[in-house]
């Protein structure tokens, strides 16, 4: 059962591999064919997409964690959208799910890789951050991965952005002794102390990080969590007391670097001071969503976690979401609107 499809939808694809930053030209925006889906399947009018950071690797032909984005073929991420066609058992016209086909207008996807989502628990927007991959990646990353515990005294770098301003309220709501973030401009470490409640911030650009931090966090810190990497990591280390522990979930500083960079300088301290520095993927993470979504979830109604969005609208500007998001334009999670 369906309604009238149109007869294309609109997709980006990846027609260069970026060298450095990307640019415009490295993408394009194309149409394709919409047709019924297959046995199997659902058709899907997104709503949102998601632009991440970790997309900036799959632009690269490397051997990673995740496949590279194709060239001349639709990129793909975190989408929510409206079910309008369905040749799947258990899902019907009218139902919302997630689904991980972004990128483009109109999606088949394959019945077991959608989940439904409930716009009456938080709105659809939510399930690609708080609710959703970014969310996960904070609840995990500092419960499990950097063994939080209660009364640790907790460092975030970028954390204005949509998973570090949560790892920094949930740490806060599980009893952290102190929460420091750092950020890119005076506007978002404003945000994080008067919205988010952290206990002291800081522009990274305005100074050295190792000296901002010593400033902000006097008494050293038990738990770091990195989005950043260069610097930042290379000032967690100094400051880090002993048996401190950090979650490497990103490094968005040298995503774009076309040389290799430097390592912290100061690694040798990881010895002395009983160090545990490790990567984290959200993806090996999963068997906590539930628990993930129903504790969140709750604070959320209670308004005891607060989230915001960037919206970048229509799928033509998807390119520039992307590009400011890596610019750090956005505060908290950076959502292309086609709703």
């Amino acid at each position: 059962m369906s309604a009238a499809l149109p007869e294309t939808s609109r997709e980006w694809h990846l027609v260069a591999r970026p060298h450095g930053e990307p640019k415009a030209e490295d993408f394009a925006l194309r149409e394709a064919p919409v047709s019924e889906p297959a046995e199997g399947r659902i058709l899907v009018r997104n709503l949102y997409f998601s632009v991440d950071p970790y997309m900036r690797g799959r632009m690269n032909d490397v051997k990673s964690y995740t496949p590279p984005f194709k060239l001349d073929h639709p990129m793909d991420g975190g989408a929510v959208g409206e079910v309008v066609a369905t040749n799947a058992d258990g899902f019907a016209v009218g139902d919302h799910v997630l689904h991980g086909l972004g990128w483009r207008e109109y999606s088949e996807v394959p019945a077991q890789y959608a989940t439904k989502v409930d716009s009456g628990v938080a709105p659809l927007s939510a399930y690609l951050g708080v609710l959703g991959m970014t969310g996960l990646t904070a609840y995990s990353g500092l419960l499990e991965v950097a063994s939080f515990k209660e009364g640790d005294a907790v460092f975030v770098s970028g954390a204005a952005g949509a998973v570090g301003s949560q790892v920094g309220q949930i740490a806060k709501l599980k009893g952290a002794s102190r929460v420091i973030g750092s950020a890119g401009s005076d506007e978002k470490v404003k945000v994080l102390i008067e919205e988010y409640g952290f206990d002291a911030a800081f522009n990274y650009k305005k100074g050295p990080v190792r000296d901002q931090l010593r400033e902000a966090a006097p008494d050293g810190i038990d738990v770091y969590f990195d989005n950043v990497g260069g610097e930042h990591l290379e000032a967690a280390i100094s400051s880090f007391n002993v048996h401190g522990r950090a979650a490497i979930c990103g490094m968005i500083a040298q995503y774009n670097s076309t040389e290799p960079t430097p390592a912290p300088r100061n690694l040798a301290l990881v010895i002395g001071k009983r160090l545990r520095l490790e990567g984290m993927l959200v993806g090996d993470h999963t068997a906590l969503r539930p628990r993930f979504v129903e504790e969140v979830g709750g604070w959320l109604a209670s308004g005891e976690l607060k989230y915001n969005e960037t919206f970048v609208e229509g799928i033509e500007n998807g390119f520039e979401a992307f590009a400011g998001l890596m610019r750090g334009e956005n505060t908290g999670k950076m959502i292309v609107s086609l709703a």
